[in-house]
Protein backbone atom coordinates (compact mmCIF):
# COMPACT_ATOMS: atom_id res chain seq x y z
CA UNK A 1 0.00 0.00 0.00
CA UNK A 2 1.52 3.19 -0.95
CA UNK A 3 2.02 5.88 1.89
CA UNK A 4 -0.79 8.08 0.36
CA UNK A 5 -3.27 5.96 0.27
CA UNK A 6 -2.99 4.99 4.28
CA UNK A 7 -3.24 9.09 5.06
CA UNK A 8 -7.07 9.79 3.67
CA UNK A 9 -7.13 13.65 4.76
CA UNK A 10 -6.52 15.33 8.33
CA UNK A 11 -9.33 16.10 10.98
CA UNK A 12 -9.86 19.74 11.12
CA UNK A 13 -12.22 20.87 14.25
CA UNK A 14 -11.76 23.04 17.16
CA UNK A 15 -10.98 20.11 19.25
CA UNK A 16 -7.71 18.93 16.65
CA UNK A 17 -6.54 22.77 16.66
CA UNK A 18 -6.70 23.00 20.13
CA UNK A 19 -4.51 19.97 20.39
CA UNK A 20 -1.95 20.94 17.59
CA UNK A 21 0.32 23.03 20.24
CA UNK A 22 0.75 19.53 22.03
CA UNK A 23 2.59 18.09 18.98
CA UNK A 24 -0.86 16.04 18.69
CA UNK A 25 -1.99 15.75 14.81
CA UNK A 26 -5.11 13.99 13.64
CA UNK A 27 -5.60 11.97 10.42
CA UNK A 28 -8.72 9.55 9.09
CA UNK A 29 -6.82 6.83 8.02
CA UNK A 30 -7.35 3.30 5.56
CA UNK A 31 -9.53 1.14 7.45
CA UNK A 32 -7.02 -1.84 7.38
CA UNK A 33 -4.00 -0.11 8.57
CA UNK A 34 -2.39 -0.41 11.90
CA UNK A 35 -0.44 2.32 14.33
CA UNK A 36 2.95 1.04 12.48
CA UNK A 37 1.81 1.41 9.14
CA UNK A 38 0.66 5.03 10.06
CA UNK A 39 3.70 6.04 11.74
CA UNK A 40 5.83 5.38 8.49
CA UNK A 41 3.40 7.21 6.68
CA UNK A 42 3.25 9.92 8.42
CA UNK A 43 7.09 10.39 8.25
CA UNK A 44 7.50 9.62 4.85
CA UNK A 45 4.72 11.89 3.56
CA UNK A 46 5.92 15.07 6.06
CA UNK A 47 10.12 15.43 5.82
CA UNK A 48 11.47 16.04 8.79
CA UNK A 49 9.07 14.96 11.18
CA UNK A 50 9.62 11.84 14.11
CA UNK A 51 6.31 10.08 15.57
CA UNK A 52 6.58 9.30 18.57
CA UNK A 53 2.53 7.89 19.24
CA UNK A 54 -0.33 7.02 17.58
CA UNK A 55 -3.44 6.54 18.88
CA UNK A 56 -6.10 4.79 16.57
CA UNK A 57 -9.93 4.98 17.06
CA UNK A 58 -12.83 3.12 14.80
CA UNK A 59 -15.61 5.33 14.21
CA UNK A 60 -18.70 3.18 13.37
CA UNK A 61 -21.45 4.93 10.85
CA UNK A 62 -24.44 6.78 12.25
CA UNK A 63 -28.10 5.09 11.34
CA UNK A 64 -29.93 7.38 8.81
CA UNK A 65 -33.11 7.04 7.75
CA UNK A 66 -34.78 7.66 4.61
CA UNK A 67 -38.61 6.77 4.77
CA UNK A 68 -39.15 3.45 5.92
CA UNK A 69 -35.96 2.26 4.97
CA UNK A 70 -33.10 2.04 7.44
CA UNK A 71 -29.20 2.75 6.26
CA UNK A 72 -25.86 3.30 7.87
CA UNK A 73 -23.52 5.66 6.73
CA UNK A 74 -19.23 4.89 6.00
CA UNK A 75 -17.58 4.13 8.94
CA UNK A 76 -14.60 5.75 9.60
CA UNK A 77 -10.92 5.00 11.25
CA UNK A 78 -9.18 8.29 12.88
CA UNK A 79 -6.24 8.29 13.83
CA UNK A 80 -4.17 10.84 16.67
CA UNK A 81 -0.37 11.13 15.97
CA UNK A 82 1.34 12.44 18.66
CA UNK A 83 5.16 13.97 17.40
CA UNK A 84 8.62 14.12 19.64
CA UNK A 85 9.67 16.97 21.63
CA UNK A 86 12.33 17.78 19.13
CA UNK A 87 10.60 17.01 16.38
CA UNK A 88 9.23 19.93 13.93
CA UNK A 89 5.72 20.32 13.68
CA UNK A 90 3.65 19.52 10.01
CA UNK A 91 3.62 23.07 7.75
CA UNK A 92 -0.02 22.25 6.77
CA UNK A 93 -1.36 22.24 9.60
CA UNK A 94 0.68 25.38 10.96
CA UNK A 95 -0.30 27.76 8.38
CA UNK A 96 -3.79 27.12 9.88
CA UNK A 97 -3.04 28.33 13.79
Amino acid sequence: MNYHDIIIRPVLTEKTYEMIGDKIYTFVVDKKANRTEVKQAVEAVFPGVKVEKVNIVNKDGKLKRQGRYLGRTASTKKAYVTLAKDSKGIEFFDSMQ
